[in-house]
């Protein structure tokens, strides 16, 4: 670039901006580059060096770091969902509840061991608390006992360690016990005494320390042996030694404290066990071992019992792919491969696309005390639910009930009806109107005209025509006309290339090339690869543009507008409508509600059912103006001035005119690898 250019307007900001980074910031982004990385996703002043580092690691992963590339993320945070999609958890919507950092590493670490974790959690939860779910779940303790938020995490564990230890807890889960009274009670049961005389509320931490050694001092002078008279029995002989029992009653120690003058004898143990009710899975040769090779101070398993194996969890077998590539490979340039991607797969009327296998049973264990450990069955999976399909009448079995497309989106079995043209579309061939999906296997040329309420999918090229889909528009090979080609999109358009072609979507617009076309969209324009070109033509883009280059040197005038333009207008021009509409239908909603009350039918069953239905009503419309509202907010939030309304990674070049919330600036000169944005009512570049 030559001094001219480096003197353009907007490159003073930039670099104001950029000396934000520091030492440690540039040391990230020199190791992205020595790594081959895109750095161009986290080299903003706004990330620490430590986001950046998480941001860098996820690159190299190949995991979606737009998840979590956001400064307003703490590193730990980004560490946690990065961590993630190593084990495939999901912790967008634990991060959308309000967890953060250290909270989110023990949700993912009950996630990744299987633990149900979500039935417990509620979102005023912290991490220690959390942490004693987790490890409930994991020693499989009834934790519904202690899974509430009304207590703290030191009464919770004070109740998992009574739990533990197979304790009548219940003599202490009152959450207005404090934890340090909780552990007196907790002592006391272990120590086998009678808590039910100091387990109350009224009295004190303190004072419960005080009752709980008064009872245990006068069990151990019962249990005193008595002296005979002229012999000395404590001094001629010492026997040390503890039994004890962890994991839910499934193993029992042994430890001999080192005392001069301590002995203890097999048959001491084998008593003790005996008194402490200790049964089954015994180990006779440790016992030995222990005696003979005197193992003192140290903790020694005598007994093991069978733990009880869960049974397996329901599953589903699907005899149709699931794993489809949706997304379209890259290209060597940093293109997309469009021509080559698998879009759909297609089924049969009445063929065979799932069996349930129901959950299985368990195997029983046994603890060391004889007690049967009851095992879980496996967990039910719920039917699957979409349309299309059909179950026999086995009940476990799903059949397609149609000729057509199959797709597994968020968890629902869809198929809907497809027609397959196995010949180019012309003006010949006529309107093709189909309730479903369109996929041409050939082109699409003058005269052609295709509208699905579904999704068109056109193998070759579309030199010109209209197609109008009520999904998403997939052209493999591009579209090229003389303005005689026509996409209409609910969705996404998508395509090699498109020249001369009028867009009209829903969603995203993505290619490799675009040229002299005329596009209207409420998502976002892609280009990419380091030879794709958005050149000419006008770009009117809601949620922004992202291109690797933009215009050329022959300096062709190219429009791009985006944020709040028409488009967004129009649009919240419809949301205001339908929010008006949806106030006036509870208006009359709630003045039927006033009106039924007061004229009640005399049977109380059909005046009941006549509220029931009112009041669904009512709460059903309620949810539909929130959904709406969400809706609203969040076309606001991504238009704002924060937004990099067009980032171009490769180079722009003059003639290019960028309008964003309908201020404009005209590029005078070629800048490379710049964001543009809004900022105090002026559009500004940004370096990446």
């Amino acid at each position: 670039m030559n001094e001219d250019q480096n003197s353009s307007p907007g490159s003073e900001f930039s670099m104001m901006e950029n000396s934000q980074y520091i030492e440690e910031q540039s040391q990230e982004i020199l190791l992205g580059k020595e790594e081959g990385l895109d750095v161009s996703i986290y080299s903003n002043p706004e990330f620490n060096w430590l986001q950046m580092e998480q941001i860098r690691m996820g690159i190299k992963d190949k995991v979606n770091v737009a998840a979590y590339a956001d400064p307003l993320y703490s590193y730990e945070t980004m560490k946690q969902i990065r961590l993630s999609f190593y084990s495939s958890c999901d912790l967008v919507p634990y991060l959308e509840r309000g967890f953060v950092d250290d909270e989110l590493e023990q949700i993912r670490l009950a996630l990744e061991e299987g633990l149900l974790i979500d039935r417990w959690l509620t979102d005023d939860m912290y991490v220690q608390q959390i942490y004693e779910i987790r490890i409930g779940l994991y020693e499989e303790l009834d934790v519904s006992l202690y899974a509430d938020s009304q207590y703290n995490w030191m009464q919770m564990n004070e109740i998992r360690l009574g739990l533990e230890k197979k304790l009548k807890v219940s003599f202490y889960t009152n959450y207005l016990f404090s934890h340090w009274q909780m552990r007196e009670i907790r002592l006391g049961l272990e120590a086998g005494l009678d808590v039910s005389s100091y387990a109350k509320l009224i009295f004190s931490g303190t004072d419960m320390k005080e009752k709980r050694q008064e009872l245990l001092k006068k069990k151990t002078e019962k249990h005193t042996v008595k002296e005979k008279p002229g012999i000395d029995i404590k001094a001629l002989t010492k026997k040390e030694f503890s039994i004890f029992v962890e994991d839910n009653g499934n193993k029992a120690f042994a430890f001999i404290s080192w005392i001069p003058g301590n002995f203890v004898s097999e048959e001491d143990i084998y008593e003790a066990m005996e008194q402490r009710g200790i049964v089954v899975g015994i180990k006779p040769e440790a016992i030995t071992d222990m005696i003979r090779q005197r193992r003192m101070n140290e903790k020694i398993l005598i007994a093991e019992g069978t733990p009880a194996e869960a049974g397996r969890n329901g599953w589903f077998e699907f005899f149709v792919r699931l794993d489809l590539p949706r997304i379209p490979a890259p290209l060597p340039d940093g293109g997309v491969d469009y021509v080559n991607i698998e879009a759909f797969e297609m089924v049969e009327e009445g063929e065979k696309l799932a069996v349930y296998h129901p959950a299985e049973k368990g195997v029983d264990g046994q603890n060391v005390f004889g007690e049967i450990l009851h095992a879980n069955k496996g967990i039910e999976k719920k039917p699957l639910k979409g349309e299309g399909f059909t179950i026999a009448p086995d009940g476990v079995t799903y059949l397609s009930r149609l000729n057509g497309k199959f797709e597994y989106l968020n968890g629902r079995m869809i198929i809907s009806n497809m027609i397959i043209v196995r010949e180019d579309v012309t003006a010949v061939t006529g309107k093709l109107e189909v309730d479903g999906t369109v996929y041409v296997i050939g082109s699409v040329y003058s005269g052609g005209n295709i509208e699905a309420t579904g999704d068109i999918i056109v193998e070759h090229n579309v030199e010109a025509g209209r197609l109008k889909a009520g999904g998403n528009v997939m052209i493999k090979k591009g579209s090229c006309s003389k303005h005689d080609c026509f996409i209409q999109a609910g969705g996404e358009v998508s395509g090699s290339f498109f020249e001369a072609a009028t867009i009209d979507a829903g969603g995203n617009v993505k290619a490799n090339y675009i040229m002299n076309s005329v596009i209207n969209t409420m998502g976002k324009v892609i280009v990419s690869g380091s030879k794709g070109m958005l050149l000419g033509g006008r770009v009117c883009a809601v949620r922004g543009v992202d291109t690797y280059n933009l215009g050329n040197r022959s300096h062709i005038k190219t429009y791009l507008e985006v944020g709040r333009n028409a488009l967004y207008n129009k649009q919240q021009a419809l949301f205001a409508q339908k929010r008006g509409q949806l106030l006036d239908e509870l208006s009359m909603l709630e003045d039927r509600w006033n009106k039924v009350l007061q004229v009640l039918p005399p049977d109380k069953e059909k005046a009941a059912e006549l509220i029931k239905k009112l009041n669904a009503t009512i709460v059903a419309k309620d949810h539909e103006l929130a959904d709406l509202d969400a809706d609203i907010s969040k076309l606001a939030n991504i238009t704002d001035q924060e937004m990099k309304a067009v980032v171009v990674r490769g180079n722009a070049y003059e003639g290019s005119m960028i309008e964003i919330n309908t201020v404009k600036y005209m590029l005078p000169s070629y800048v490379s690898r710049v964001a543009f944005k809004l900022k105090n009512k002026n559009v500004v570049l940004v370096k990446l």
